[in-house]
Protein backbone atom coordinates (compact mmCIF):
# COMPACT_ATOMS: atom_id res chain seq x y z
CA UNK A 1 0.00 0.00 0.00
CA UNK A 2 1.33 3.09 -1.09
CA UNK A 3 1.98 6.16 2.07
CA UNK A 4 1.83 9.19 -0.70
CA UNK A 5 0.37 10.30 -3.72
CA UNK A 6 2.71 9.88 -6.36
CA UNK A 7 2.78 11.17 -9.80
CA UNK A 8 2.49 8.24 -11.77
CA UNK A 9 -0.86 7.35 -9.55
CA UNK A 10 -1.85 10.64 -10.63
CA UNK A 11 -1.48 10.42 -14.13
CA UNK A 12 -3.27 6.64 -14.11
CA UNK A 13 -6.60 8.29 -12.61
CA UNK A 14 -6.37 11.44 -14.98
CA UNK A 15 -5.65 9.95 -17.89
CA UNK A 16 -6.41 5.63 -17.87
CA UNK A 17 -2.72 4.88 -18.79
CA UNK A 18 0.63 5.41 -18.17
CA UNK A 19 2.05 9.46 -19.14
CA UNK A 20 5.86 9.93 -19.88
CA UNK A 21 7.73 13.00 -19.05
CA UNK A 22 9.94 13.87 -21.45
CA UNK A 23 12.79 16.52 -20.60
CA UNK A 24 13.57 19.29 -23.32
CA UNK A 25 16.30 21.60 -23.12
CA UNK A 26 14.73 25.22 -24.71
CA UNK A 27 18.25 26.79 -24.78
CA UNK A 28 17.08 28.92 -21.41
CA UNK A 29 19.23 30.71 -19.81
CA UNK A 30 18.99 32.24 -15.99
CA UNK A 31 18.64 35.86 -14.83
CA UNK A 32 21.39 34.61 -11.95
CA UNK A 33 23.81 33.30 -14.84
CA UNK A 34 23.80 36.00 -17.32
CA UNK A 35 24.41 39.05 -15.06
CA UNK A 36 21.30 40.77 -14.17
CA UNK A 37 20.96 39.40 -10.65
CA UNK A 38 24.90 37.47 -10.90
CA UNK A 39 26.92 35.55 -13.11
CA UNK A 40 27.61 33.10 -10.56
CA UNK A 41 24.57 31.37 -10.25
CA UNK A 42 23.02 29.36 -7.29
CA UNK A 43 25.78 27.84 -5.31
CA UNK A 44 24.43 23.93 -6.03
CA UNK A 45 23.87 24.98 -9.91
CA UNK A 46 26.52 23.71 -12.12
CA UNK A 47 27.20 25.98 -15.10
CA UNK A 48 25.44 23.64 -17.88
CA UNK A 49 22.26 23.53 -15.73
CA UNK A 50 19.80 20.44 -15.62
CA UNK A 51 18.19 18.69 -18.20
CA UNK A 52 19.37 16.49 -21.14
CA UNK A 53 22.14 18.97 -22.68
CA UNK A 54 20.69 18.60 -25.94
CA UNK A 55 20.00 22.27 -26.37
CA UNK A 56 23.48 22.90 -26.15
CA UNK A 57 24.42 19.68 -28.62
CA UNK A 58 22.26 22.05 -31.09
CA UNK A 59 19.70 19.99 -30.98
CA UNK A 60 15.75 21.83 -31.75
CA UNK A 61 12.55 21.06 -29.95
CA UNK A 62 11.32 19.06 -32.53
CA UNK A 63 14.81 17.05 -32.86
CA UNK A 64 15.09 16.34 -29.06
CA UNK A 65 11.42 15.56 -28.65
CA UNK A 66 11.87 12.79 -31.71
CA UNK A 67 14.54 11.19 -29.64
CA UNK A 68 12.83 10.61 -26.56
CA UNK A 69 9.87 9.84 -28.28
CA UNK A 70 11.21 6.81 -30.51
CA UNK A 71 12.98 5.58 -26.98
CA UNK A 72 9.36 5.85 -24.93
CA UNK A 73 7.04 4.17 -27.41
CA UNK A 74 9.50 0.91 -28.50
CA UNK A 75 10.46 0.98 -24.61
CA UNK A 76 8.21 1.72 -22.52
CA UNK A 77 4.89 1.15 -24.81
CA UNK A 78 3.93 4.82 -23.85
CA UNK A 79 1.31 6.56 -26.10
CA UNK A 80 1.10 9.81 -23.67
CA UNK A 81 3.86 12.11 -23.03
CA UNK A 82 4.07 15.62 -21.63
CA UNK A 83 7.25 17.99 -22.15
CA UNK A 84 9.48 19.28 -19.24
CA UNK A 85 10.78 22.17 -20.48
CA UNK A 86 13.64 21.71 -18.05
CA UNK A 87 16.92 23.48 -18.27
CA UNK A 88 17.66 26.79 -16.82
CA UNK A 89 14.33 29.60 -15.85
CA UNK A 90 12.17 28.71 -19.06
CA UNK A 91 10.23 31.94 -18.43
CA UNK A 92 12.89 34.46 -18.50
CA UNK A 93 13.31 36.34 -21.53
CA UNK A 94 10.72 38.29 -23.60
CA UNK A 95 7.26 36.61 -23.50
CA UNK A 96 7.45 35.69 -27.30
CA UNK A 97 9.64 33.45 -27.17
CA UNK A 98 7.62 31.58 -24.28
CA UNK A 99 4.87 31.65 -26.62
CA UNK A 100 6.58 30.62 -29.48
CA UNK A 101 8.05 27.50 -27.87
CA UNK A 102 4.63 26.42 -26.26
CA UNK A 103 3.19 26.66 -29.59
CA UNK A 104 5.75 24.37 -30.93
CA UNK A 105 5.40 21.93 -28.49
CA UNK A 106 1.62 22.05 -28.67
CA UNK A 107 1.81 20.51 -32.28
CA UNK A 108 4.70 17.56 -31.13
CA UNK A 109 3.41 13.84 -31.53
CA UNK A 110 1.69 12.52 -29.00
CA UNK A 111 2.16 15.36 -26.56
CA UNK A 112 -1.19 16.04 -23.97
CA UNK A 113 0.60 18.32 -21.17
CA UNK A 114 3.86 20.71 -20.76
CA UNK A 115 5.41 21.26 -17.57
CA UNK A 116 7.56 24.29 -17.04
CA UNK A 117 10.37 24.79 -14.98
CA UNK A 118 11.55 28.11 -13.77
CA UNK A 119 11.72 30.67 -10.97
CA UNK A 120 9.40 32.64 -9.08
CA UNK A 121 10.84 36.09 -10.21
CA UNK A 122 10.62 35.06 -13.88
CA UNK A 123 6.42 34.80 -13.88
CA UNK A 124 4.18 37.90 -14.69
CA UNK A 125 0.66 38.39 -15.55
CA UNK A 126 1.57 38.26 -18.49
CA UNK A 127 3.33 34.76 -19.37
CA UNK A 128 1.06 33.40 -16.60
CA UNK A 129 -1.65 33.95 -19.14
CA UNK A 130 0.25 32.59 -22.39
CA UNK A 131 0.90 29.73 -20.13
CA UNK A 132 -3.15 29.02 -18.77
CA UNK A 133 -4.37 29.32 -22.58
CA UNK A 134 -2.40 26.71 -24.53
CA UNK A 135 -4.94 23.88 -25.67
CA UNK A 136 -3.27 21.13 -23.18
CA UNK A 137 -4.77 18.74 -20.81
CA UNK A 138 -2.16 18.96 -18.58
CA UNK A 139 -0.23 22.46 -17.76
CA UNK A 140 1.97 22.75 -14.78
CA UNK A 141 4.29 25.28 -14.13
CA UNK A 142 7.49 24.05 -11.78
CA UNK A 143 9.26 26.66 -9.50
CA UNK A 144 12.43 26.31 -7.97
CA UNK A 145 12.02 27.93 -4.20
CA UNK A 146 14.84 25.40 -2.33
CA UNK A 147 13.65 27.20 1.43
CA UNK A 148 11.15 29.58 2.46
CA UNK A 149 13.69 31.40 4.96
CA UNK A 150 15.17 34.36 3.03
CA UNK A 151 18.27 34.23 5.34
CA UNK A 152 19.29 31.01 3.41
CA UNK A 153 17.63 32.28 0.11
CA UNK A 154 20.34 34.49 -0.05
CA UNK A 155 23.03 32.39 1.10
CA UNK A 156 22.56 30.43 -1.72
CA UNK A 157 22.58 33.46 -3.98
CA UNK A 158 19.01 32.33 -5.20
CA UNK A 159 18.44 36.11 -6.13
CA UNK A 160 14.70 35.96 -5.26
CA UNK A 161 12.14 36.23 -1.99
CA UNK A 162 9.87 33.84 -0.39
CA UNK A 163 7.55 36.63 -0.95
CA UNK A 164 8.43 36.16 -4.78
CA UNK A 165 7.23 32.76 -4.75
CA UNK A 166 4.21 33.49 -2.84
CA UNK A 167 3.37 35.98 -5.28
CA UNK A 168 4.16 33.48 -8.58
CA UNK A 169 2.12 30.56 -6.74
CA UNK A 170 -1.05 32.98 -6.28
CA UNK A 171 -1.19 33.91 -9.55
CA UNK A 172 -0.95 30.88 -11.42
CA UNK A 173 -3.54 29.49 -9.16
CA UNK A 174 -6.13 32.10 -10.36
CA UNK A 175 -5.50 31.03 -13.85
CA UNK A 176 -5.61 27.28 -13.16
CA UNK A 177 -2.41 26.37 -13.55
CA UNK A 178 -1.25 23.28 -11.38
CA UNK A 179 2.26 24.22 -9.21
CA UNK A 180 4.95 22.49 -7.99
CA UNK A 181 7.78 23.12 -5.74
CA UNK A 182 11.03 22.33 -5.48
CA UNK A 183 12.47 21.85 -2.14
CA UNK A 184 15.70 20.71 -0.80
CA UNK A 185 16.67 19.53 2.15
CA UNK A 186 20.39 19.85 4.10
CA UNK A 187 20.80 23.68 2.49
CA UNK A 188 23.84 25.14 4.33
CA UNK A 189 23.41 26.65 7.62
CA UNK A 190 19.65 24.81 7.71
CA UNK A 191 18.28 22.72 9.96
CA UNK A 192 15.95 19.77 9.57
CA UNK A 193 13.47 21.80 11.25
CA UNK A 194 14.35 24.84 9.06
CA UNK A 195 13.24 22.52 5.90
CA UNK A 196 9.88 20.89 7.51
CA UNK A 197 8.95 24.48 8.69
CA UNK A 198 9.33 25.35 4.53
CA UNK A 199 7.37 22.58 4.04
CA UNK A 200 4.75 23.56 6.42
CA UNK A 201 5.07 27.54 4.70
CA UNK A 202 4.45 26.26 1.47
CA UNK A 203 1.70 23.42 1.69
CA UNK A 204 -0.51 26.51 3.15
CA UNK A 205 -0.90 27.74 -0.62
CA UNK A 206 -2.36 26.58 -3.25
CA UNK A 207 0.28 24.30 -4.61
CA UNK A 208 -0.52 21.02 -6.49
CA UNK A 209 2.83 19.23 -6.20
CA UNK A 210 6.08 19.03 -5.17
CA UNK A 211 9.69 17.50 -5.16
CA UNK A 212 11.84 16.96 -2.32
CA UNK A 213 15.31 16.91 -3.38
CA UNK A 214 18.89 16.54 -1.18
CA UNK A 215 21.92 18.55 -1.43
CA UNK A 216 24.77 17.16 -3.52
CA UNK A 217 27.70 18.90 -4.01
CA UNK A 218 28.31 18.98 -7.77
CA UNK A 219 31.96 19.72 -9.12
CA UNK A 220 31.95 23.08 -10.75
CA UNK A 221 29.87 24.64 -8.13
CA UNK A 222 30.48 27.44 -5.61
CA UNK A 223 29.18 24.37 -2.93
CA UNK A 224 32.03 22.71 -4.24
CA UNK A 225 34.42 25.07 -2.92
CA UNK A 226 32.61 25.42 0.26
CA UNK A 227 32.95 21.75 0.57
CA UNK A 228 36.62 21.34 0.17
CA UNK A 229 37.33 24.13 2.76
CA UNK A 230 35.01 22.32 4.96
CA UNK A 231 32.12 25.28 5.09
CA UNK A 232 30.00 22.96 4.36
CA UNK A 233 28.91 19.15 5.13
CA UNK A 234 26.43 17.21 3.55
CA UNK A 235 23.62 15.37 5.03
CA UNK A 236 24.18 11.63 6.44
CA UNK A 237 21.81 9.33 4.83
CA UNK A 238 20.48 8.59 7.78
CA UNK A 239 19.79 12.52 8.51
CA UNK A 240 17.97 12.95 4.69
CA UNK A 241 15.81 9.62 5.22
CA UNK A 242 14.24 11.36 9.17
CA UNK A 243 13.99 14.55 7.33
CA UNK A 244 11.87 13.41 4.13
CA UNK A 245 9.89 10.83 6.81
CA UNK A 246 9.09 14.00 9.10
CA UNK A 247 8.10 16.03 5.94
CA UNK A 248 5.66 13.59 3.86
CA UNK A 249 3.20 13.75 6.58
CA UNK A 250 2.67 17.44 6.39
CA UNK A 251 1.99 17.49 3.09
CA UNK A 252 -1.81 17.46 2.22
CA UNK A 253 -3.43 14.29 0.77
CA UNK A 254 -4.20 16.11 -2.57
CA UNK A 255 -0.85 17.49 -3.26
CA UNK A 256 1.22 15.14 -5.71
CA UNK A 257 4.66 14.58 -4.39
CA UNK A 258 6.47 14.21 -7.69
CA UNK A 259 9.76 12.80 -6.21
CA UNK A 260 11.27 12.12 -2.70
CA UNK A 261 14.35 12.58 -3.99
CA UNK A 262 16.80 14.05 -6.91
CA UNK A 263 20.02 12.74 -8.31
CA UNK A 264 23.32 14.20 -9.56
CA UNK A 265 23.97 13.91 -13.65
CA UNK A 266 26.69 11.26 -14.28
CA UNK A 267 30.02 12.49 -13.42
CA UNK A 268 28.82 15.67 -11.64
CA UNK A 269 28.92 14.44 -8.11
CA UNK A 270 31.60 14.77 -5.40
CA UNK A 271 29.38 14.29 -2.10
CA UNK A 272 27.51 12.72 -1.04
CA UNK A 273 28.17 9.03 -1.88
CA UNK A 274 24.45 7.89 -0.82
CA UNK A 275 23.14 10.07 -3.54
CA UNK A 276 23.66 7.87 -5.97
CA UNK A 277 21.49 4.78 -5.57
CA UNK A 278 18.29 6.66 -5.71
CA UNK A 279 16.02 3.37 -5.80
CA UNK A 280 17.39 2.05 -3.22
CA UNK A 281 17.15 5.62 -1.36
CA UNK A 282 13.51 5.85 -2.16
CA UNK A 283 13.15 2.04 -0.76
CA UNK A 284 14.61 3.19 2.32
CA UNK A 285 12.06 6.15 2.51
CA UNK A 286 8.86 3.75 1.79
CA UNK A 287 10.43 1.54 4.38
CA UNK A 288 10.79 4.13 7.27
CA UNK A 289 7.58 5.73 6.55
CA UNK A 290 5.59 1.89 7.60
CA UNK A 291 8.05 1.43 10.41
CA UNK A 292 7.12 4.59 11.92
CA UNK A 293 3.52 4.11 10.51
CA UNK A 294 3.22 7.80 9.10
CA UNK A 295 1.75 8.93 5.41
CA UNK A 296 1.43 11.58 3.36
CA UNK A 297 -1.29 14.22 5.06
CA UNK A 298 -1.09 12.69 8.06
CA UNK A 299 -0.81 15.60 10.02
CA UNK A 300 -2.81 17.80 7.98
CA UNK A 301 -5.98 16.57 6.42
CA UNK A 302 -5.94 12.55 6.55
CA UNK A 303 -5.32 11.46 9.91
CA UNK A 304 -7.09 8.67 10.89
CA UNK A 305 -5.65 5.91 7.94
CA UNK A 306 -3.14 6.11 4.80
CA UNK A 307 -5.69 6.92 2.40
CA UNK A 308 -6.72 3.95 -0.03
CA UNK A 309 -6.91 5.76 -3.19
CA UNK A 310 -3.03 6.56 -3.27
CA UNK A 311 -3.01 2.81 -4.26
CA UNK A 312 -4.34 1.79 -7.67
CA UNK A 313 -7.64 -0.16 -7.08
CA UNK A 314 -6.10 -3.29 -9.05
CA UNK A 315 -3.26 -3.28 -6.61
CA UNK A 316 -5.34 -3.73 -3.41
CA UNK A 317 -7.14 -6.37 -1.20
CA UNK A 318 -10.53 -7.32 -2.68
CA UNK A 319 -11.65 -6.66 1.12
CA UNK A 320 -10.22 -3.05 0.58
CA UNK A 321 -11.94 -2.06 -2.92
CA UNK A 322 -15.12 -1.04 -1.79
CA UNK A 323 -13.77 1.64 0.72
CA UNK A 324 -11.22 2.64 -1.88
CA UNK A 325 -14.44 3.14 -4.03
CA UNK A 326 -16.00 5.53 -1.49
CA UNK A 327 -12.59 7.41 -1.07
CA UNK A 328 -12.04 7.68 -4.72
CA UNK A 329 -14.75 9.16 -5.27
CA UNK A 330 -14.80 12.09 -2.53
CA UNK A 331 -11.73 13.23 -4.23
CA UNK A 332 -12.08 12.98 -7.90
CA UNK A 333 -13.83 16.11 -9.03
CA UNK A 334 -11.40 17.94 -7.20
CA UNK A 335 -8.38 16.12 -8.62
CA UNK A 336 -9.60 16.07 -11.91
CA UNK A 337 -10.21 12.29 -11.94
CA UNK A 338 -11.72 10.54 -14.60
CA UNK A 339 -14.89 9.19 -12.96
CA UNK A 340 -14.60 4.99 -12.10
Amino acid sequence: MNRYLQLATYFRYRFAERVQKIPLDAGATCPNRDGTISRTGCIFCNPSGSGSGMGLQGMNLNDQWDSWYKKYTRSQNARLFIAYLQSFSNTYGPAEKLSKNLTSIASLQGVMGVSIGTRPDCVDEEKLDIIAKQDLDEIWLELGLQSAHDRTLSLINRGHTYQDFVNAVTLAAERGIKVCVHLIAGLPNETTEDFLRTVEMVCELPIRGIKFHSLYVADNTVLAKMWRDGKYTPMTEEEFIDAITRAVPKVPSTVVIQRLTGDAMEGELLAPHWGTAKRALVDKIMAELAKRDVWQGKEVDAADSVPLWFTIRENLPQRLREQWDKEYDAVADKMGFLPR
